[in-house]
């Protein structure tokens, strides 16, 4: 008989786990597919609401709408999920009020404009910009009360938004930009849209960018933005967010996690930690393995963890391309990552040399900051504390008999 190479052998391996992945029963494809699971009316999910909350039944009914049509079963465990984070982002009140916005939001155009303005149109284009704008938030639209003084007087996150996009649109109308080689492009409501800093709306926090990839109904930039503000359309995208994929998390808080520092980022971390295991290669494990740039396109650039891969198959002599180690990692932010030939050898190094099960999520190490922040906080803090109100939410769930 002809002796099999270890090179061999491990190909062959990931060879026989690909078939497995792909015969093994999946459901739906959801993490909160419990088919046997009696599911909850809207008046039991009122009463696992915090009694604090004004107009429970206002908020159930539309919990239990939107499950119902995105056909998300309403277990106690995903009406629970869902809650805790509704109550974290902001205790179930539509647009919230936040303390000290207006200051905050002055003192960041005050002090990093034309950093974010350059950032945002580059270094010729940027600039002139940003000088602009400045004064237009002097002058206009009168200097008595112009729109910096209007900016410090702002009490939540939609009066800043609607703020923004008045002051954006005065300027395409008013800014005569057609000595700017390139401007052009940014004139309208995309030059709004390219410029506006609030990114995450609602309720429950959803990015812009999310809820245009999966909008509701046909609108508008302008009239997406102003459905986040409402009961319903804040809930509606973030459920969607939170809910909508599937990942096999045995314990919620990885979920919770994914929510505040992007989707499968536990997973991803646990598969940086298995690197770092293997390689001793020190890894930042944020659950990005590829860098990106302000638009979501992955970045030519190789990153750590792109690099300690490389190392970790040419010792191993694993037959994978730059190409296709690449084209994997372009996944990472889906379910199918597990099926890449990357992710199973992975996985498969880690069992044979650390002797372990292979890890499948940790928390991401990221630090969250931001102008509707008082301090700088971690994903660790965040997915806790959404994970403290999802256990209060279960244990008042055991009183509901279904």
């Amino acid at each position: 008989m002809k002796k099999i190479g270890p090179q061999k052998n491990l190909l062959r391996s990931v060879f026989l786990i690909s078939i497995a992945y792909g015969l093994t029963a999946c459901g739906n494809g959801s993490w909160w597919s419990h088919d046997d699971e009696p599911t909850l009316e809207s008046d039991q999910i009122r009463s696992l609401i915090p009694n604090r909350v004004n107009d429970r039944k206002s908020w159930a009914k539309d919990i239990f709408n939107i499950t119902e049509e995105l056909k998300i079963p309403r277990s106690k465990e995903n009406v629970c999920t869902i809650i805790a984070v509704v109550d974290q982002e902001s205790n179930f009140i539509a647009n919230p009020n936040v303390p000290g916005l207006g200051e905050k939001a002055v003192k960041e155009v005050s002090s990093r404009l034309q950093e974010k303005f350059e950032a945002k149109l580059g270094t010729t284009i940027g600039p002139p910009i940003a000088e602009y704008f400045q004064d237009v938030l002097k002058n206009q639209p009168t200097p008595e009360d112009n729109y910096l003084k209007q900016m410090s007087r702002v009490k939540n996150e939609k009066e800043l938004d609607v703020l923004y996009r008045e002051i954006f649109d005065y300027m395409t109308k008013h800014y005569h930009i057609s000595a700017l080689t390139g401007a052009a492009k940014f004139v309208g409501q995309d030059f709004a849209e390219k410029l506006n800093p609030i990114t995450t709306l609602g309720s429950m926090q959803v990015h812009i960018n999310y809820a245009k990839d999966n909008k509701r109904s046909s609108m508008n930039i302008n009239q997406l933005r102003d459905d986040l503000y409402t009961q319903y359309g804040g809930l509606y995208y973030g459920i969607h967010r939170l809910m909508m994929y599937p990942a096999d998390y045995e314990k919620p808080i990885y979920r919770f996690a994914d929510y505040n520092s992007g989707m499968y980022s536990s997973r991803n971390a646990a598969f940086q930690k298995m690197i770092e295991k293997i390689t001793d290669i020190d890894l930042d494990l944020d659950g990005d393995l590829l860098s990106y740039d302000k638009n979501g396109d992955p970045r030519p650039v190789l990153t750590t963890t792109e690099k300690a891969l490389i190392t970790l198959f040419s010792k191993n002599n694993v037959l994978v391309t730059s190409r296709q180690l690449r084209n994997d990692l372009k996944k990472e932010k889906e379910k199918g990552f597990e099926k890449t030939q990357t992710y199973i050898v992975v996985t498969k190094l880690y069992k044979e040399k650390i002797g372990k099960a292979p890890i499948y999520a940790i928390m991401p190490e990221v630090v969250i900051s931001g102008p509707k922040l008082s301090r700088d906080y971690n994903t660790n803090w965040y997915a806790s504390r959404v994970n403290g109100r999802y256990e209060t939410c279960m244990q008042r769930a055991k009183r509901i008999r279904t």
